[in-house]
């Protein structure tokens, strides 16, 4: 199986000659570590898949520099900001991001100008357009907290790689063609006009921004699918089954591994321990 992944890794270089080549990373057994006490994903693949995800992870950052301004950027960020490319296309072995040439990390939240510290400075990503064609900017603690809470449906690494996705026909319209027929897209747009129209009545527990428009209804809702898979199957089946079919993936080992113990604090930020506030009775 490996030696098939490496010839992949081989083509998918030559996909990107376009792009320059960084240096062969070299994996170190604690980036291992990091991502199996902080990416509830990985901790939950076998150790063959384990090893495919580091793979992808080193090419990905062998093709994609990951900078920032006014911050340092330490092997913890940049292995933060590949799992969240990798994750939306494990089903998808040969994807590569054609569309992002560089990410960038800023110190904190920032405005359309990429201005942290300034009353408008409300995003925490965002994928650039005109002369940021091809640059992904992440606010570097927004990045963090997306993978060090599980439970709150929100992960902004995922968010703007799915935008990302979406874009890559071309068009940031709520449905990436690239990774389903075009004839899911009917039954889809539909079912996000239904969903956005619950969201905007205030029944519904899927974030208010997910009803901006359709583009960001993908990137929503793609964050709670990959958070909280069995909130959503529960509370959201259709849904939840559209993004299966849309990811091809079965993300519910996800919510198997969430499971807090019955003396941790509860997940809905209460401060009383789990099995006094929300564990179920039976």
């Amino acid at each position: 199986m490996m030696n098939i992944f490496k010839s992949f890794i081989e083509k998918i270089k030559g996909l990107v000659a376009q792009k320059k080549v960084m240096p062969s990373i070299d994996w170190q057994s604690e980036w291992s570590v990091f991502l199996n006490e902080t990416v509830i994903f990985y901790q939950t693949l076998s150790q063959a898949d384990k090893k495919i995800f580091e793979e992808r992870v080193k090419l990905f950052l062998e093709t994609t520099p990951v900078e920032a301004g006014h911050v340092e950027v330490n092997d913890q960020d940049k292995l933060l900001v590949a799992a969240s490319a990798i994750i939306p296309v494990w089903a998808f072995p040969d994807w590569h991001y054609f569309n992002v040439s560089k990410v960038y990390l800023l110190p904190a939240s920032f405005n359309e100008n990429f201005e942290c510290g300034q009353a408008d400075s409300v995003f925490t990503g965002m994928v650039g357009t005109g002369p940021m064609t091809g640059k992904l900017a992440l606010s570097k603690p927004a990045l963090h907290q997306g993978f060090s809470n599980s439970y709150d449906k929100h992960n902004v690494g995922i968010h703007e790689f799915v935008h990302l996705l979406d874009l890559a026909d071309g068009e940031c319209d709520g449905f990436p063609e690239r990774l389903k027929q075009y004839a899911f897209s009917i039954p889809w747009f539909e079912l996000i006009e239904k969903k956005i129209t619950g969201i905007e009545n205030k029944q519904s527990n899927i974030r208010d921004y997910g009803a901006t428009n359709k583009a960001e209804f993908l990137a929503v809702t793609s964050e709670y699918f990959f958070e909280r898979p069995r909130m959503m199957k529960a509370k959201h089946p259709k849904l939840y089954q559209a993004l299966s079919d849309l990811y091809q993936q079965d993300v519910l080992r996800i919510a198997e591994d969430l499971k807090p113990r019955k003396k941790a604090p509860c997940p809905c930020g209460s401060g009383k321990r789990y099995k006094h506030c929300c564990m179920p009775e039976h």
